[in-house]
């Protein structure tokens, strides 16, 4: 990795836009003319991930420049022991270990500013400038779009401009480029009006389309190229403003075929134990001798009792779609040596990745199995991006809830299959080869070349600003 020197301190820093393509790829490049010529004009490089390879991970890495067995984010959720919960997708920044990037920034220029604008762990930073999803959850049961912000009085603002927060473009059977563009324009409102020395800005849009079809679809593709255009306004603000663009992405999405059901493994080795209320069974993880958390092609496998671990692993060792079970050796050597990891790791084969279920009859799932519900499921649920095709009243299902919602009844959007087979693409694993891992573009020539470590990222982000960073 090379960098640019640092200037003077006594200058204020060069501007920054940081803009976290979400599934960007060298492939996916030859769809995006607008990311291709800012590489071209610029520099571009191979980026290192870490394990998992999974947003809160990779980002956490980014901004403190250490790994998951320092800065404690170990995937996309885990299971906190001292709550005997699984919880996913928190947004506390306390969470995260580690001095972060603008930390760093300010110490050497007090007053950098900062506007996090849909990255991860964005609620209690200090950040100058905040705006994150937030659903209003109502006292009755309702959930509906919105997003928090910091200053408060910037909700009703970019709310105004923009519409509600799209949350069900950014998640779910809806997911499209609606929302990446909701994102898009009001990183445009923020610099212009807000002129933040260093601007976060999260695009999710290629998550999706890559796990329902798989990178190499023709679907996939126009994805690329429509985001690609619809980011072409924010290059030429950056551009106009002398901000240095970075572009970079956590991951790379490839394609999978085989869903493995590694709690369901472990439910028939009588290691898992659930409960059951209104014939619906529930994962009982404080009672459980081991269960596992899936999170896309890692799970973190939390084993009560240390008599346990060798009934645990010989449980999933025979399992179809393991590649590999870390133990504390495994974890330590990829840095995921971390009290909140599992007591063993699991990675997919390439080609598969792990599924939550843990019941064995679809007539016992739980409720919330056929929902949109990140943060009720013990696990990923990818099979959220599709409406079950098995059902041919799916859509007027939908309509129903649609209309309950409009008349502001409580409604359940009860229409998530149960069959994980259509998936298409994932993440998680570090890539087989850099053409399907994450990669790196900078707007300044000569800023980077080969290869960029992820826990390197935090360097050269000061680097780019002119920040030499102190300790």
């Amino acid at each position: 990795m090379t960098t640019t020197p640092a200037p003077d301190r006594a200058r204020r820093p060069t501007p920054l836009l940081v803009l976290d393509v979400v599934g960007l790829t060298p492939g996916l490049l030859t769809h995006m003319p607008h990311l291709t010529a800012l590489a071209a004009s610029g520099s571009q490089a191979a980026l290192g991930t870490v394990l998992p390879a999974v947003t809160c991970a990779a980002q956490s890495t980014f901004l403190t420049g250490t790994l998951p067995a320092e800065h404690g984010i170990v995937g996309n959720g885990w299971y906190f022991r001292d709550l005997g919960e699984v919880l996913l997708w928190r947004q506390n920044n306390a969470l995260v270990g580690g001095e972060r990037l603008w930390d760093a920034a300010r110490r050497a220029h007090p007053g950098y500013t900062v506007a996090n604008i849909c990255w991860w762990y964005a609620m209690g930073a200090d950040t100058d400038i905040t705006v994150t999803p937030r659903p209003v959850y109502y006292a009755d049961g309702r959930k509906e779009p919105d997003c928090y912000t910091r200053p408060p009085q910037l909700h009703d603002e970019l709310t105004g401009k923009f519409g509600t927060f799209p949350l069900f473009h950014f998640w779910g059977p809806g997911a499209d480029l609606v929302s990446s563009q909701w994102i898009i324009d009001a990183s445009r409102h923020i610099m212009r009006t807000r002129r933040p020395d260093l601007t976060l800005c999260y695009l999710p849009h290629l998550d999706y389309d890559l796990q329902r079809f798989g990178p190499d679809d023709p679907r996939s593709h126009r994805a690329a190229a429509d985001f690609d255009a619809a980011l072409a306004p924010l290059l030429d603000d950056a551009a106009r403003e002398g901000r240095t663009v970075v572009a970079l992405s956590e991951y790379g999405i490839t394609r999978v075929g085989r869903p493995v059901d590694i709690n369901r493994a472990l439910r028939r080795a009588g290691l898992l134990e659930v409960h059951t209320q209104d014939g619906m069974e529930y994962l009982d993880p404080a009672a459980s001798r081991a269960f596992a958390v899936a999170d896309h092609q890692l799970a973190h496998i939390y084993v009560r009792r240390e008599e346990d671990l060798a009934e645990a692993r010989t449980a999933l060792e025979g399992l179809a779609g393991i590649d590999e079970i870390l133990d504390d050796r495994g974890k330590k050597r990829h840095g995921l040596d971390h009290p909140r990891s599992g007591e063993l790791v699991a990675l997919a084969e390439p080609d598969a990745w792990f599924t939550y279920y843990y019941w064995l009859d679809d007539d016992r799932a739980p409720d919330f199995a056929r929902l949109v519900e990140i943060h009720r499921k013990p696990g990923y649920d990818p099979a959220e991006l599709f409406m079950d095709p098995l059902d041919p009243y799916v859509k007027v299902k939908a309509a129903k809830a649609l209309a309950r919602k409009k008349l502001g009844m409580r409604y359940r959007m009860a229409v998530v299959p149960l069959d994980p087979s259509p998936i298409r693409g994932s993440h998680g694993r570090l890539p087989e080869k850099e053409t399907e891992g994450p990669v790196l573009i900078c707007s300044t020539p000569h800023a980077v070349n080969g290869r960029v470590a992820a826990t390197e990222v935090k360097a050269l982000l000061l680097h780019l600003a002119g920040i030499a960073e102190t300790k």
